[in-house]
Formats: structure tokens, sequence, C-alpha cells
């Protein structure tokens, strides 16, 4: 019962330790009020200089895990409300400002699925100006970022006001027979919620970049279910480590350091205290930290899995080689996944490069579900960059589905491939687009891109962003987590507040579509180019 116990709280803690710079407290949640309060009042981050307004309120409630001061969990909340919040800052006096630099500390950044919130700012002269930890794909990002003051919108490539833009933005939707809007993985919360109601409105289709990614994935969890946990769960008891696919030194670089070599509450020595295993089919930066690597031929991994499951079910392999691995590596590679206390594979999109995608998750997550007669295992998916789970989240709570979602006859319908947006585009079945974001488009095969110069198109995308579609209206909007709070989901689907570190009179994705919303209601559009 305690083991089970303090299992459940596992990823509430994730939320207030890892997930806020917080110290971990899954046991601590089990002792009453004041201990509670205490870990809202310690912090990791010694560039804090004081509690911020977050950890003041939390004593009364916590955010995360909704705890009365009583210890009683009340309930979980799926969505972090918390716009009057900006980043904690060591502030100074007004003289000072244009000078000397402000610190911005337990920042969070939304570049990769990791959404790590414990980044220091340096801020000077209204723009980012250094960062720590340092992250090789965070700097570049966060670096660009400042107090942007420039024309949010044009229509055909003129700068017009942001009202006449609005009303050319509801004048191709109002005229549309079958609107897609598509993207928000590079959005957050509040535009994705205002996109999904604009859809509703339009009786629109709405799809996330998801359908171009990790959709095998989530279909095979839809058909067979999945083991899963918090990253601050993994993070605290794991002592076996797996990457199934996926190069995370790359696609996401602090992901090791925060949860293989970081010391957690049952392995604190940490990466010592782990045995890391990277199962790919070519020798990666990560294969090399590895202490087991498991090269598979492209297209054996279903082999592979199936062999492995045969084996952890006490089943004979008869044959010397399976899917590129001989028969003593994967005899070994069971008796690892067998005997550990603790285990977690992260799998990513090269699980689903070759052969039927959703059937190689499918065998994974079963993999996954054997184990845990022998340990405990969990399965996670590392998602791409940008809040692609938040979006998926969204999707969720508001129409049922998770992507690839139709509207048209007043309710929602979920049928991927039919209602994917790069289907819809090569069959050439859309006839205008709200894109929320345009850096799914890249992935788009040639056929949808072609449409998509042909068809109107509406653009959400934030500045200094590379859009590739010709625009009938862009908007540039402000960046959540830079110049506007919001919520990003992390790769384990924890939701992380994103806040206010610079100023901006650019507006935000949801002001924006909202607006949009309100024209199609309230009166007949005309164009705003026309001068009469």
């Amino acid at each position: 019962m305690h083991r089970m116990t303090c299992e459940s709280f596992a990823g509430r803690a994730a939320a207030c330790g890892l997930a806020g710079g917080y110290l971990q407290h899954d046991l601590l949640l089990l002792s009453g009020s004041k201990r509670h309060a205490g870990h809202h009042a310690t912090r990791t981050n010694p560039a804090t200089i004081a509690p911020s307004a977050e950890s003041v309120s939390a004593v009364s409630m916590c955010t995360c895990c909704s705890l009365d001061p009583g210890g009683t969990i009340l309930s979980r909340r799926m969505e972090v409300e918390q716009p009057q919040l900006s980043a904690t800052f060591t502030m100074k006096p007004r003289d000072e400002e244009s000078t000397t630099p402000q610190i911005a500390t337990d920042v969070a950044c939304t570049v990769c699925g990791c959404v790590c919130d414990d980044l220091v700012l340096q801020i000077d002269a209204a723009r980012v100006t250094g960062i720590s930890p340092g992250c090789s794909l965070a700097e570049p990002w966060l670096l660009r970022q400042s107090t942007v003051d420039i024309p949010p919108a044009r229509v055909a490539g003129r700068i017009v006001s942001l009202e006449k833009a609005v009303e050319r933005a509801a004048e191709v939707l109002q005229t549309s027979r079958a609107p897609l809007i598509y993207g928000l993985s590079r959005s957050s919360t509040p535009g994705q919620r205002s996109a999904v109601r604009l859809a509703d409105q339009l009786g629109a289709t709405i799809d996330t970049t998801t359908s171009t990614c990790h959709a095998p994935s989530i279909m095979a969890v839809q058909s067979v279910g999945e083991s899963t946990s918090s990253l601050g769960e993994i993070g605290n008891r794991s002592d076996l480590v797996i990457y199934w696919g996926s190069n995370p030194l790359e696609s996401h670089p602090r992901h090791l350091a925060r949860y293989v070599e970081a010391p957690g509450m049952f392995v604190p020595g940490g990466r010592a205290d782990r045995h890391l295993v990277v199962v790919d089919t070519v020798r990666s930066a990560t294969a090399a930290a590895a202490d087991t690597f498991i090269q598979v031929a492209p297209g054996g991994d279903f082999d592979v899995i199936w062999a492995l499951r045969a084996l952890i079910r006490g089943m004979p392999v008869e044959v010397d080689r399976i899917g590129g691995v001989d028969r003593d590596s994967l005899l070994r590679l069971a008796d690892i996944l067998k005997t550990c206390c603790y285990g977690a594979v992260f799998f990513g999109l090269g699980l689903t490069r070759h052969g039927v995608p959703h059937a190689n998750v499918e065998a994974l997550l079963n993999l996954v579900t054997d184990l845990n007669a022998h340990t405990r295992f969990v399965a996670r998916r590392m998602r791409v960059p940008g809040d692609v789970a938040g979006a998926d989240m969204v999707l969720c709570w508001q129409t049922g589905f998770p992507f690839s979602v139709n509207l048209a006859r007043g309710y929602p319908r979920y049928n991927p491939g039919e209602y994917t947006a790069n289907n819809l585009l090569e069959r050439d079945e859309v006839d205008a687009v709200v894109l929320v974001g345009s850096e799914g488009v890249a992935k788009l095969s040639a056929a949808a891109q072609a449409t998509l110069q042909r068809i109107p198109a509406v653009v959400l995308d934030y500045p200094q962003a590379d859009v590739g579609v010709t625009a009938a209206v862009q908007f540039t909007t402000a960046v959540y987590g830079i110049h506007r709070p919001g919520t990003a989901y992390r790769m384990d689907e924890v939701p992380i507040p994103l806040r206010k570190v610079l100023d901006s009179s650019l507006p935000a994705d949801h002001e924006v579509l909202d607006a949009i919303a309100t024209r199609l209601r309230t009166s007949e559009v005309h164009d705003p180019l026309d001068p009469r």
C-alpha cells in the first residue's frame, strides 16, 4: 500500500518538483500542511532572489496537484491559468533599466518537448542576451527574442491595420465551404482553445502537426493502451532507461542531464545508479554514451520487439539473428529488462520510419505491459519541438479526439487519413486554410504544399518566423512564454505555466482568432483594400 501511495503522488511531484524548480515532494505530500507549504518556499535555484508570486499563493492552494492546506487532494488541474504572473525578476530602479541587465528565473522553454522550466535569462536593452543552463536548441531561439515593435498585420503583402486584416480574414473564411485549421503546436493553450472554437463556428477541419509525426503512436495507444508516468517519477525511481529510435542528445539536449544523469529519490547516484540502453538503426551520439547499444536493421524493430516478448514470457528463440540482432544480445537485453527495479523506455520517430508504424509502437507498448508482470515499467513518447502535446490535449478535452477532427456536421468526427491536413490538401478538398504557426508546412508533401500556394491562407506566426506560404492575410503574433503568459504541455502531458519575460504590443494568437470569430458573427465583411 505504501508503494502504491508514493507512486500515485509521483506524477504530482513531477509538476511541483522537476516541473517548477521546487524540491521533490511526493512523500512530503503525506505530511500535512506545514511540510507541503514548505516545499513551495524552498527553491532549488540559487539565482532566485525572493519567492515569486506563485510560491506565496501556493501555500493556500497548490496549482499543480490541488492540495488544500491540510494535504487533501481536491483535483488535478488540466490547465494552468496564471495570466497575471510574470517570470521572477531581480528588479532594478527605473532610471537604471536601460543600462543594467535584469535576471529572469524559472523561465520555461518550448523549443522541445522537455519544456525545461528552470532557465535563467539575462535581459538587457529589451532583449534576451544570456541563458543558463546552456542548451544547443534553446540558446539560438531565446537569444533572438526581444521587445518587438513591428506591424502586426499584412494583407496581400501590404501593411494594414489589425482591424482591416481581421476583416479580410473573416471574408476569406466566410466564403469558404471547406476550411482547414492546421498547426497549433507552436501556440499555447489559450490560442489552441480559440482555434477549436473557430473551427466549431466554421464547421472546419482542425488538425495539429501530430498528424505528420507521432500520429501512429497515438493510434497505437488508442488500440492497446500504455503504461506510463510523469518525467518526475522516472527521474526519481528509474534504474533502467531505454531510448528506442531516438537520439535525445540532438533532439532533446537536456533530457539525459535531467532524467538519466541527475540523482533521484531512489537513485541517489544518478548516472552511476542507472543502466542506459539505446536501440537504433544507427550509432548515434546518444548510443556512444550508452551502457548497452543494440543496432537494429532498418525495418527490424517489429521482429526484435516480438522476440523480446517471447523471451520475457519464457519462450525459446531458436534462430541466430532477428531483425539484425544476434540471439545472445537479445537474451542479455531481456534479462536487463526483467531484473531492473524500475524501467522506462522513451521511443522516438525512428520507431515509425519503417514497416507499419503504428504496429511497431503497439508491439513496444505490449512489451512494456508484459514487463509489468515482472517489475515496474513505463513508456513515453519523445515529443517533437513545440507545444504539440498541448495541442493534442486541448483538442481531446474540447472535441474528444487528439488530431484530424472534422466539425462540418456540427459535431466532431475523427478519422486519421480522411481528415488529416496533408491528405486533405493532396486531394484538393480544402478551399481556405488558417495556419496557426507555419513550421509544419515543410513536413507536408509536395502536392499538399502546392495546394497551399493556390488557396487563400490566413497565417498567424511569430516574429522572425520563416513563413513558407504566400499568405492572403498574415498576422505577426506575440510569443507565448516570452511576450505573453500561457500554458505548455510537457512530453508527459504535465502542464507547465509560461510567464511573460518581455513586453510587446503584438496581439496573441487567441486575440486574433477570437477577433476573427467575433467579426464572422457580427457583420458583413468587405475587402479592406477596396478604396470604397
